[in-house]
Protein backbone atom coordinates (compact mmCIF):
# COMPACT_ATOMS: atom_id res chain seq x y z
CA UNK A 1 0.00 0.00 0.00
CA UNK A 2 3.09 2.45 1.00
CA UNK A 3 4.52 1.96 -2.68
CA UNK A 4 1.02 3.25 -4.18
CA UNK A 5 0.86 6.41 -2.04
CA UNK A 6 4.25 7.32 -2.32
CA UNK A 7 4.29 8.56 -5.73
CA UNK A 8 0.56 9.63 -5.88
CA UNK A 9 1.55 12.21 -2.54
CA UNK A 10 4.82 12.97 -4.69
CA UNK A 11 2.10 14.17 -8.15
CA UNK A 12 0.35 16.19 -5.36
CA UNK A 13 2.96 18.02 -4.17
CA UNK A 14 4.59 18.98 -7.87
CA UNK A 15 0.57 20.12 -8.73
CA UNK A 16 0.63 22.22 -5.64
CA UNK A 17 4.01 23.54 -6.60
CA UNK A 18 3.31 24.01 -10.23
CA UNK A 19 -0.10 26.28 -9.29
CA UNK A 20 2.06 29.08 -8.25
CA UNK A 21 3.30 28.88 -12.01
CA UNK A 22 -0.14 28.63 -13.68
CA UNK A 23 -0.86 32.24 -12.67
CA UNK A 24 2.76 33.09 -14.13
CA UNK A 25 1.90 31.58 -17.60
CA UNK A 26 -1.45 32.31 -17.87
CA UNK A 27 -0.81 35.95 -17.74
CA UNK A 28 2.20 35.87 -19.63
CA UNK A 29 -0.33 34.25 -22.41
CA UNK A 30 -2.67 36.50 -21.99
CA UNK A 31 -0.21 39.70 -22.35
CA UNK A 32 1.32 38.18 -25.10
CA UNK A 33 -2.05 37.93 -26.95
CA UNK A 34 -2.85 41.01 -25.99
CA UNK A 35 0.37 42.43 -27.84
CA UNK A 36 -0.06 39.88 -30.93
CA UNK A 37 -3.48 42.34 -31.15
CA UNK A 38 -1.67 45.85 -30.85
CA UNK A 39 -0.15 47.86 -33.86
CA UNK A 40 2.10 49.11 -31.35
CA UNK A 41 5.56 48.05 -31.49
CA UNK A 42 6.42 45.64 -28.08
CA UNK A 43 9.52 48.34 -27.60
CA UNK A 44 6.43 51.25 -27.94
CA UNK A 45 3.63 48.75 -25.35
CA UNK A 46 6.68 49.15 -22.87
CA UNK A 47 7.84 52.84 -23.68
CA UNK A 48 4.10 53.64 -23.03
CA UNK A 49 3.92 52.00 -19.28
CA UNK A 50 7.09 53.40 -18.41
CA UNK A 51 5.96 56.94 -19.28
CA UNK A 52 2.50 56.57 -17.38
CA UNK A 53 4.30 55.38 -14.34
CA UNK A 54 7.29 58.28 -14.51
CA UNK A 55 4.11 60.69 -14.71
CA UNK A 56 2.69 59.31 -11.68
CA UNK A 57 5.97 59.22 -9.90
CA UNK A 58 6.36 63.00 -10.44
CA UNK A 59 2.94 63.82 -9.63
CA UNK A 60 3.60 61.32 -6.26
CA UNK A 61 6.13 64.52 -5.65
CA UNK A 62 3.41 66.81 -5.30
CA UNK A 63 1.25 66.85 -2.13
CA UNK A 64 -1.06 69.34 -4.22
CA UNK A 65 -1.56 66.33 -6.51
CA UNK A 66 -2.74 63.82 -3.77
CA UNK A 67 -4.70 66.22 -2.18
CA UNK A 68 -6.65 68.51 -4.47
CA UNK A 69 -6.60 66.23 -7.84
CA UNK A 70 -7.49 63.30 -8.84
CA UNK A 71 -5.64 62.07 -12.35
CA UNK A 72 -5.23 59.29 -14.22
CA UNK A 73 -2.67 59.01 -16.81
CA UNK A 74 -2.79 56.97 -20.13
CA UNK A 75 -0.06 56.63 -22.77
CA UNK A 76 -0.69 55.00 -26.25
CA UNK A 77 2.12 55.61 -28.45
CA UNK A 78 3.51 57.73 -27.01
CA UNK A 79 0.49 60.30 -26.88
CA UNK A 80 -0.19 60.79 -23.52
CA UNK A 81 -3.92 61.72 -22.12
CA UNK A 82 -4.82 63.40 -18.95
CA UNK A 83 -7.99 62.53 -17.62
CA UNK A 84 -9.18 63.51 -13.87
CA UNK A 85 -9.92 66.72 -11.89
CA UNK A 86 -7.56 68.93 -10.59
CA UNK A 87 -8.59 71.83 -8.13
CA UNK A 88 -7.41 74.35 -10.31
CA UNK A 89 -5.95 75.61 -13.42
CA UNK A 90 -2.63 75.97 -11.97
CA UNK A 91 -2.46 72.31 -10.94
CA UNK A 92 -4.40 70.99 -14.53
CA UNK A 93 -1.42 73.27 -16.41
CA UNK A 94 1.25 71.75 -13.70
CA UNK A 95 0.23 68.10 -14.86
CA UNK A 96 0.61 68.94 -18.36
CA UNK A 97 3.84 70.28 -17.97
CA UNK A 98 5.15 67.19 -16.45
CA UNK A 99 4.09 64.99 -18.36
CA UNK A 100 5.40 66.97 -21.24
CA UNK A 101 8.75 66.67 -19.64
CA UNK A 102 9.13 62.73 -19.77
CA UNK A 103 11.42 61.74 -22.63
CA UNK A 104 9.61 60.63 -25.32
CA UNK A 105 6.61 61.59 -25.01
CA UNK A 106 5.29 63.10 -28.36
CA UNK A 107 2.14 65.08 -27.32
CA UNK A 108 -0.21 65.57 -24.05
CA UNK A 109 -4.16 65.71 -24.14
CA UNK A 110 -5.10 67.17 -21.48
CA UNK A 111 -8.05 66.64 -20.26
CA UNK A 112 -8.12 67.35 -16.87
CA UNK A 113 -11.36 68.91 -16.01
CA UNK A 114 -11.46 71.49 -12.86
CA UNK A 115 -13.66 70.89 -9.88
CA UNK A 116 -13.88 67.85 -7.55
CA UNK A 117 -13.11 64.74 -7.73
CA UNK A 118 -15.41 61.94 -9.02
CA UNK A 119 -17.35 60.15 -6.80
CA UNK A 120 -17.40 56.32 -6.02
CA UNK A 121 -20.68 56.48 -7.79
CA UNK A 122 -19.19 58.27 -10.83
CA UNK A 123 -16.33 55.97 -11.08
CA UNK A 124 -18.49 52.72 -11.04
CA UNK A 125 -20.69 54.46 -14.00
CA UNK A 126 -17.84 55.06 -15.78
CA UNK A 127 -15.93 51.35 -15.22
CA UNK A 128 -19.37 49.99 -16.24
CA UNK A 129 -19.74 52.18 -19.63
CA UNK A 130 -16.12 51.10 -20.36
CA UNK A 131 -17.02 47.77 -20.01
CA UNK A 132 -20.31 48.25 -22.53
CA UNK A 133 -18.04 50.38 -25.02
CA UNK A 134 -15.66 47.26 -24.91
CA UNK A 135 -18.37 45.04 -25.05
CA UNK A 136 -20.01 46.97 -28.09
CA UNK A 137 -16.94 47.51 -29.88
CA UNK A 138 -16.36 43.45 -30.61
CA UNK A 139 -19.91 43.56 -32.98
CA UNK A 140 -18.29 46.13 -35.07
CA UNK A 141 -18.25 44.52 -38.83
CA UNK A 142 -15.29 46.17 -40.58
CA UNK A 143 -12.99 43.70 -42.20
CA UNK A 144 -9.94 43.37 -40.39
CA UNK A 145 -10.63 45.25 -37.68
CA UNK A 146 -9.70 43.88 -34.47
CA UNK A 147 -11.47 45.67 -31.01
CA UNK A 148 -8.42 44.95 -28.79
CA UNK A 149 -6.90 47.53 -30.64
CA UNK A 150 -8.80 50.67 -29.04
CA UNK A 151 -8.19 51.59 -25.88
CA UNK A 152 -11.31 52.71 -24.14
CA UNK A 153 -11.04 55.45 -21.18
CA UNK A 154 -14.19 56.80 -19.34
CA UNK A 155 -14.65 59.64 -17.15
CA UNK A 156 -17.66 60.85 -16.01
CA UNK A 157 -19.73 59.75 -19.31
CA UNK A 158 -17.31 61.30 -21.54
CA UNK A 159 -15.33 58.35 -23.55
CA UNK A 160 -12.22 58.86 -24.94
CA UNK A 161 -10.56 56.33 -27.44
CA UNK A 162 -6.91 55.37 -28.47
CA UNK A 163 -5.60 53.64 -30.75
CA UNK A 164 -3.75 53.00 -34.19
CA UNK A 165 -6.69 52.32 -36.57
CA UNK A 166 -7.82 53.71 -39.99
CA UNK A 167 -10.11 56.20 -40.26
CA UNK A 168 -12.92 53.95 -41.14
CA UNK A 169 -12.59 52.03 -38.47
CA UNK A 170 -12.34 55.43 -36.32
CA UNK A 171 -15.67 56.87 -37.84
CA UNK A 172 -17.92 52.93 -37.20
CA UNK A 173 -16.00 52.94 -33.63
CA UNK A 174 -17.32 56.38 -33.01
CA UNK A 175 -20.70 56.06 -34.00
CA UNK A 176 -21.22 52.84 -32.46
CA UNK A 177 -20.11 54.78 -29.29
CA UNK A 178 -21.73 57.88 -29.65
CA UNK A 179 -25.25 55.49 -29.68
CA UNK A 180 -24.68 53.74 -26.12
CA UNK A 181 -27.01 55.16 -23.34
CA UNK A 182 -24.77 56.84 -20.59
CA UNK A 183 -22.33 58.59 -23.15
CA UNK A 184 -22.37 61.77 -22.61
CA UNK A 185 -19.52 62.61 -25.03
CA UNK A 186 -17.29 60.99 -27.44
CA UNK A 187 -13.22 62.56 -27.74
CA UNK A 188 -11.10 60.45 -30.34
CA UNK A 189 -7.39 60.25 -30.05
CA UNK A 190 -6.66 58.40 -32.72
CA UNK A 191 -3.89 58.27 -34.96
CA UNK A 192 -4.68 56.80 -38.02
CA UNK A 193 -2.93 54.51 -40.08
Amino acid sequence: MQNKIAPLLAICITILILQGCTAAVVGGAAATAAVAHDRRTTGTIVEDQSIELKVYDSMANDARFKQQSSIHVTSYNLVVLLTGQAADQALRSKAEQLASSIDRVRRVVNEIEIGSTSTLVENSRDAALTTEVKLRLAKVRIPDFDPLRVKVVTERGTVFLLGLITKQEADAVTDVVRHISGVRRVVRVFEYI
